[in-house]
């Protein structure tokens, strides 16, 4: 789709079978501040609990512009693709469907962009329940500025808090669908994308002041170890597609190194398993 001039922003949240607690999430859409014009676009990723129906509830009563869209096959990346090239604001903003963003958030991510010419933006991601393992949020308190061809590591900036100019996205051709929740590499198609467009001379910036709350419930030790084997194997998986990119090689070779050497040899197995998903997925054509 074609931006809209009169759309300055499109929030864009991906959901699948959460109708239990996405409803939390939403009231907090509905709470956001921004003078300017702005849509929600909620991509339903497949679900087959009762999130239809909530969402359908839930566009009756929300008070600005909002589209529910509908993506069939599973994967966190396809789903993001099908709600940014549905949207049509300027600025596409991602965020989860169990984070509930600050209702100053679409303000401040707007200012950022404002500020200084980014290309694309990352915020903060702070844990909503003090109870929940403090896990997959980011509490970095400064800015960092990422000039074009930056080495962006993995969790500086998250999925669940991050923001591109459309441009960059339709340049970059959205999100690798080999990559994030619901395949086989688990994560890292929010790091790959913010890396390809960096890659292709854009600027950006992890900044504090955008702000979300994870509400993810994870408690489980069990649970936790399994989301770190993921992470680690999301990471090896775009370290060598990032090391596979000429703007990139050399720089990511020497961090890849880096971050396996301090992953120790539990961690390096999980990265080198990554890696090898990745070929299979890409050059052998199997997995997600």
């Amino acid at each position: 789709m074609e931006p809209n001039p009169q759309i300055d922003l499109s929030l864009v949240v991906c959901t699948r079978n959460r109708a239990d607690q996405l409803h939390s999430a939403l009231e907090s859409y509905a709470a956001l501040a921004y003078d300017g014009a702005w849509e929600l676009v909620v991509v339903d990723n497949g679900s087959t609990d009762d999130t239809p129906a909530l969402l359908r509830s839930f566009g009756e009563d929300f008070g600005g512009r909002m589209r529910v869209l509908c993506e069939t096959q599973p994967g966190l990346a396809r789903a993001r693709n099908t709600g940014w090239r549905a949207s049509s604001g300027r600025l596409v903003v991602f965020t989860d469907d169990d984070c509930y963003p600050q209702a100053d958030y679409l303000v401040q991510v707007a200012s950022c962009f404002q500020e200084s010419p980014l290309a694309f933006l990352g915020g903060r991601v702070l844990l909503f329940d003090p109870q929940d393992y403090p896990i997959t949020i980011q509490l970095l308190n400064h800015r960092v500025d990422l000039p074009p061809r930056s080495y962006i590591r993995p969790g500086l900036i998250h999925g669940a808090n991050f923001a591109f100019l459309r441009d960059v996205l339709v340049s970059i051709g959205g999100f690798d669908e080999r990559l994030g929740a619901g395949t086989e590499l688990y994560c890292a198609e929010d790091t790959d994308a913010l890396a390809r467009a960096s890659a292709n001379g854009y600027t950006g910036a992890y900044d504090p002041r955008p702000v979300v709350r994870h509400h993810h419930r994870r408690r489980d030790l069990d649970e936790i170890a399994r989301i770190r084997r993921g992470h680690a194997i999301g990471a090896g998986a775009y370290h060598l597609k990032a090391v596979l990119n000429p703007r990139l090689s050399l720089r990511y070779s020497l961090r890849w190194l880096v971050a396996i050497y301090r992953a120790r040899i539990k961690g390096a197995l999980w990265h080198m398993q990554g890696a090898w998903r990745f070929v299979k997925a890409s050059v052998l054509g199997e997995g997600g």
